[in-house]
């Protein structure tokens, strides 16, 4: 399985499109915590507010997402307005996950920067501005594909802020955490990793710094809370849990909790959903 499809198999992808057509005047969206917002806009000019410090404007078929949508605003004209898609995108239970903490607050890609898309952006609009027989699941579905089609053109491209997908993209750092997601519960050191990646111990210590912004065993540990999290989610005990993400006990695994999210287990899963 290559590296980004495993990422979203542990944080899977969902979107909801939740508006088609022409918007005029002024448009606002609430500051979402949960999840992602992504703006098509395929025709027509769009003041866009809230989303950085000063308003800009969008004047081409533009993508924008927004990872961790602030209170924000899109204004069109009153005349001529501007087709929109707009739709939420989720990874995972929660806002909380390495996908969306790779990117910055405001991902913006002109479609005509995104080869090969043309085809399934037909198909998106023409299930947008048309009442198809089951027209909202094929809209999601498709909104799924085009991220995963946005996440490959930010890696590519370089367009992270660090953490997993820069990590992910890398060539020599890329294999290794894949490996870390696929088998967390195997006994990982700094050596091991290193002659994964082909490199000295010194080296790729630095690199992995350089392209995650984090160090491999903080990585690894964090890593494990959040696969611990998703298993204590699914019910699985915590005995088993411990055994699953590589701590050797209950106690190993709740000390690890503690130091990345301030609780015990028991205690994050008792919180209210």
């Amino acid at each position: 399985m290559d590296p980004l499809a495993s990422l979203l198999q542990s944080f899977s992808l969902h979107a909801g499109v939740f508006y088609t057509g022409n918007i005029c005047g002024i448009h606002d969206f609430e500051r979402d915590t949960q999840r992602g917002h992504l703006h098509l806009i395929r025709s027509g000019d769009v003041q866009v507010r809230g989303v950085t410090r000063r308003r800009f404007a969008v004047t081409e078929p533009t993508l924008m997402f927004l990872p961790r949508p602030d209170q924000h605003r899109l204004v069109a004209d009153d005349g001529a307005g501007a087709d929109v898609v707009c739709a939420t995108v989720q990874f995972g239970g929660s806002g909380i996950n390495p996908i969306t903490a790779s990117l910055p607050d405001l991902v913006m890609v002109s479609l005509s920067q995104l080869p090969g898309v043309d085809a399934l952006l037909d198909l998106m609009f023409d299930e947008a501005f048309h009442e198809h027989p089951g027209r909202q699941g094929v809209l999601d579905r498709l909104c799924e594909v085009l991220m995963v089609r946005l996440l490959r053109h930010c890696m590519a491209q370089g367009l992270t802020q660090g953490g997993t997908l820069a990590g992910l993209a890398d060539a020599r750092i890329g294999p290794v955490l894949a490996a870390l997601h696929e088998s967390p519960q195997l006994q990982w050191d700094l050596p091991g990793m290193a002659h994964r990646a082909g490199m000295s111990r010194a080296r790729f210590a630095e690199r992995f710094r350089e392209v995650t912004g984090q160090t491999p065993a903080d990585y690894l540990a964090s890593w494990r809370v959040l696969t611990a999290q998703r298993l204590l989610a699914r019910g699985v005990a915590i005995k088993q849990v411990a055994l699953e993400v590589g701590y050797g006990s209950a106690s190993a695994l709740s000390r690890a909790f503690v130091r990345k999210i301030g609780m015990a287990p028991g205690a994050w899963t008792a919180q209210p959903v």
